[in-house]
Parts: C-alpha cells; structure tokens; sequence
C-alpha cells in the first residue's frame, strides 16, 4: 500500500460509520420523500456510454438500476412487417363500416399505433416519435383540428384520400408527404371508393414531456355536423408557390397557422420525390446513404420541422451502406423494393410498406437485396439534436476506422 492511500485510509471516517452511510442515508430518505427531497445515496449512471471515447461494438450503452434509473428509456430496434400488422387495419376498417357510432366519435382516428418493445407500452416508436397507421373508409371525415405537436401523413394506399390545412386541399397518392405544422388547422377525409392508408407522425412523446401537449377542436366557422374547415384556397397553391427549388415568392407572407416560422410547403408529391431520386441513382451517392434527399422548409433551407427531420434516399441493386450511428432516432418506411438493414448487430430484412426503427446510438448500415431500386422514406429527431447542440454522426469503414462526420 503507498504512503498516500495509508494516509488517506487515516482520514476516513471512524470505524463502524463509513461502511453504513449509505444505509444511514437511505433511512433520512424514508422521511425526506415526504418533503419530496432525495437525498444522493447512488452516482449518476448515464444509459449511454461515451460517444467519443466508446465506438466498438454495438454502440450502445444500457440501462442503469436505482433511483438514478427512474426516468430512463431505452429504444429497441424494431421492424413492423406489414404482413403482420396490415390485418388489423382491415379489421378496424370492417368494425368501422358496420359500426352505427364511427371510432372517430370516440377515438378521433381509426388508427393502430406501433409501440417500441424497450419503451414499456409507450405510445411512440423512439423517445420523440410516435407513428400511428390510420385507415379511412370511403365518405369518412376527422374533423377539423389544430395541435402543438408537428405532425405528417405518409401515404401508402395508391389513392390517399385528401387533407386540408389551413383551407388549402391536398388530395394525396401513395409515396405524398402532407405536412401539418404545429399550429396549423387541419382535417382529413376519404372521398374515393375503398380505404386509404397513410402513416401519421408526430413529435408527440417530446411535447408531451415538456408538458407542451395539446389540441383545439373548436375552430372559428367550422362546418356542418362533421366539423371540417372551408376550402379557402386553390388545389396545389403551396406548391405552385414553393414547388421550385431555389426559388420563393417575394410577395406573400410565408406564415401559415399560429405556429413559429412553420414550413409553407405542405404538399410532397411521391411521383415527384422518386422522379428526383432516379434522375439522381447514376451519381455516386453517399458512403453512408446512398442517394439522399431532404425535405427542407423551402424558405429558410432548414428541416420541414425545428423537431423532426424527413428524408427520402435510393439503394441501387445490391448496393450497401457503410456503417453509420448518430446521436437522433430513425424511422423507415419501406415505399419500393426490399433489402435488410444491420442495426447493432441485428439483421433486418424489409420490403414494401414495411417499417423499422433505428435507435440512436446504434451502428447501422442498409443493403438492397433486390433486383430493382428501393425507396426508404426517412424521420428523425436530428433536428432537434442539432438545434440543441446534441447531434453527432460517426462511420465506421470496413477496416474499423472511425470517421466524424459533419453534418
């Protein structure tokens, strides 16, 4: 034993005190909780390791144990095949055509919503995303409402039914991202003759936590006994208006809703998005991605949302992306082909309309295992993450070298 540690073994506290003052502590905490005071008995354990400093492995750290751990999550990844939960939709949808009360009346949506295994029941499929898959039979209308949460629809039936927001008329078709800003009034119907599917997601878990969440149902001049907005404005005006890259109109207002600076472009045609995606498949793309596009607000070139960032990216026939983790939460859909993503290890194979999640953390990489092109549509919160300072990106190459990537 050195000289220093006797010395310090001098100072402790007298034998028989040091090795219970834990249990001593832990006794002041059965009469502090009434005064709603913990006294630190447990260092802090974070669930993630070290982003610098740990790059092996999996890449993710573990859940703590003890008072330091109560609030503490931890996604898993996750895929949702839509062999497995499409049925349920069908079978709401039948429920809902025979009902004499729609589920609207009682439960606003027709809707399934996909629950991550690590978030014990949580509705959201990562700390800050919840994604609901909602089916509306022809003649059915959710009336109209404005929320705090940042919302979407992603169509995936090859009608989509329509969405107004902010008097403006969105008739969607599969592959269409309709954005509905937080603050913005809006509601959706089915006009067609069979069901639509569309994936709806919203920054909900995080407005819930700061305690942020809520929705107003009680528009100014909605109309008739379904409650739905008028149609103030023309078919495809925000389009017209921000349709073209690199250039906005100099004499309007770019606000909509009561929302702060939300993106006035509400309306991504899939046609369009996949048009640009195969115009693109002959560059050589990124080492992580492969060919990537993002969806930005087209008056600040920033994310669609402060919270949440959408993307769409193509995979030629047999290519596969380096691996790539980040400190955001991603969620996939499957809009063409099929392919298999690694995440921590794990082994993932999709194809179309299937879903997956890629926690934060985790190494990943995406390879098409088909013969054709495949489209995976994108959201996560690195838009937040950057906006607070938090984002970070790594890639490994197959060498195990590691890259810090800016972004």
């Amino acid at each position: 034993m050195t000289a220093a540690a006797t010395a310090t073994q001098q100072k402790q506290a007298p034998a028989g005190l040091s090795n219970k003052a834990r249990e001593m502590m832990e006794a002041i905490n059965s009469d502090a909780a009434k005064h709603h005071v913990w006294i630190r008995t447990q260092a802090n354990a974070p669930a993630q390791r070290p982003w610098f400093s740990q790059t092996g492995g999996e890449g993710s750290g573990q859940l703590a144990s003890g008072r330091v751990a109560a609030n503490q999550m931890k996604t898993l990844a996750h895929l949702w095949r839509w062999k497995e939960f499409s049925p349920y939709l069908h079978r709401i949808s039948e429920i809902a055509r025979k009902a004499e009360v729609s589920p609207i009346e009682f439960a606003d949506r027709q809707s399934i919503l996909l629950l991550n295994p690590g978030l014990n029941g949580r509705l959201q499929i990562t700390n800050t995303i919840r994604c609901a898959i909602s089916i509306y039979n022809p003649g059915d209308v959710a009336p109209v409402h404005l929320h705090s949460p940042n919302a979407s629809r992603t169509i995936l039936s090859d009608k989509g039914g329509y969405t107004v927001v902010e008097g403006e008329r969105c008739t969607a078709a599969r592959g269409d991202l309709i954005l509905t800003p937080n603050g913005t009034w809006h509601d959706h119907g089915n006009d067609s003759n069979e069901p639509v599917v569309w994936i709806d997601m919203l920054d909900w878990p995080l407005m819930e936590f700061l305690d942020a969440a809520w929705v107003d149902h009680d528009m100014p001049g909605a109309q008739g006994n379904t409650r739905v907005q008028a149609v103030t404005k023309s078919e495809g005006r925000s389009q017209r208006l921000y349709g073209h890259g690199g250039i906005k109109p100099a004499f309007i207002d770019h606000q909509i809703g009561v929302g702060k600076s939300p993106a006035p472009l509400i309306h991504y045609r899939g046609a369009d998005v996949l048009e640009m995606l195969h115009n693109l498949r002959k560059e050589e793309g990124d080492a992580y991605e492969g060919i990537k596009v993002d969806f930005v607000n087209p008056v600040t070139g920033e994310p669609v949302f402060k919270t949440l960032n959408y993307s769409a990216q193509l995979l030629r026939p047999g290519e596969e992306t380096e691996l790539k983790r980040e400190t955001a939460g991603t969620f996939y859909v499957v809009i063409e082909g099929e392919g298999a993503t690694e995440v921590g290890g794990k082994r993932f194979e999709w194809s179309k309309n299937d879903i997956f999640v890629v926690p934060n953390f985790l190494w990943r990489r995406h390879r098409n295992t088909g013969k054709a092109d495949a489209v995976i549509y994108s959201v996560s919160d690195a838009a937040l993450m950057k906006n607070i300072g938090q984002y970070y990106a790594q890639g490994r190459s197959k060498d195990g070298n590691i890259t810090e990537l800016v972004h």
